[in-house]
């Protein structure tokens, strides 16, 4: 009977590695029955994983750090042990904005939406702001939940804009939202997405966790080979709502790029966790001062052969 895991991620095309693993076998050679499961919020997110319901995530690194340090939104019943064991990105973060929004001055006065103030992307957010003028006394943020809900509520004109991940930037030009800067423009080194799991979980399956960052090595591996790029679209518009096949090539651009495209190895970046650190140190509550990323990361599980 193959290994089941369940993995944990928001909806969206940033899965396309995931995707690709089950797709193509890389998982399954490995004896792992992988089955993703689509949260709206990274409270939920957490909960799942802190309490067992989803063996692995694939989340923001802050969000790691905000629940071991006490910082997290969620109310949990026990104390989180979690760790990320691998890298995946930058994020692909970009601030996405309403029609009517030209600079960063025209966001003063007007909503700007979160998944939560304390965890996921939000500091970005904000540091975004106060490099380009604008203080948090000048706009009023609201929580609206993962990147599915804010995009809807960003359409329906319900926030002036929210930081939001590709390719939600790419299928909102139809609804005549633009891209007012990429975090990427301010942020040189972020460390965004990492797989991420519990101590007590991967100590007791250590050799499952080596599988499955094999299984998804190899998929990454698959996915940047030139020959498979038109099956990689293919599985995002089989997997991505709206998704059409010029959206999904410029998708599939973004990332598999040679430069900020996912992380070929699912390597994690030092210089992008010390930057989450220095954001959380900055805007975390209660105030902390973090330096030390080393005490969220366990790379050893990451050290077996590289498919």
């Amino acid at each position: 009977m193959p290994h089941k895991l369940s993995v944990i991620v928001f909806p969206g095309g940033a899965n396309l590695p995931l995707w690709t693993g089950i797709k193509h076998g890389f998982f399954a050679q490995r004896d792992l029955d992988v089955e993703p499961v689509y949260t709206r919020s990274s409270v939920e997110q957490v909960t799942a994983l802190v309490e067992g319901k989803c063996e692995l995530g694939l989340t923001g690194f802050d969000n790691i750090v905000a629940y071991r340090e006490g910082q997290g939104e969620a109310k949990l019943d026990r104390e989180p042990d979690l760790f990320a064991f691998m890298g995946g990105d930058n994020a692909f973060l970009r601030l996405v904005v309403r029609p009517e929004i030209k600079s960063y001055a025209d966001l003063k006065g007007k909503t700007l939406a979160v998944d939560a103030m304390t965890t996921g992307f939000a500091f970005v957010l904000r540091k975004m702001l106060a490099l380009n003028g604008v203080s948090e006394s000048d706009v009023t943020f609201e929580r609206a939940g993962g990147a599915v809900q804010r995009y809807d509520g960003l359409k329906e004109g319900k926030f002036a804009g929210t930081l939001l991940l590709t390719p939600f930037e790419l299928t909102g030009r139809a609804a005549g939202l633009h891209v007012l800067q990429s975090a990427s423009d301010v942020l040189t080194h972020y460390q965004g997405i990492v797989g991420v799991a519990s101590h007590a979980w991967a100590k007791s399956n250590a050799a499952t966790l080596g599988k499955f960052i094999e299984g998804y090595r190899e998929a990454l591996a698959w996915l940047y080979r030139p020959g498979n790029r038109q099956a990689a679209c293919d599985l995002l518009i089989a997997n991505v709502p709206h998704m059409t096949a010029e959206l999904a090539a410029a998708t599939c651009d973004i990332f598999l790029a040679d430069e900020n495209g996912f992380e070929p190895a699912a390597r994690l970046d030092d210089e992008g966790m010390q930057t989450v650190l220095a954001l959380r140190s900055e805007f975390g509550v209660p105030r902390k001062d973090l330096t030390q990323y080393r005490k969220y990361v366990d790379s050893t599980y990451a050290q077996g052969k590289t498919s």
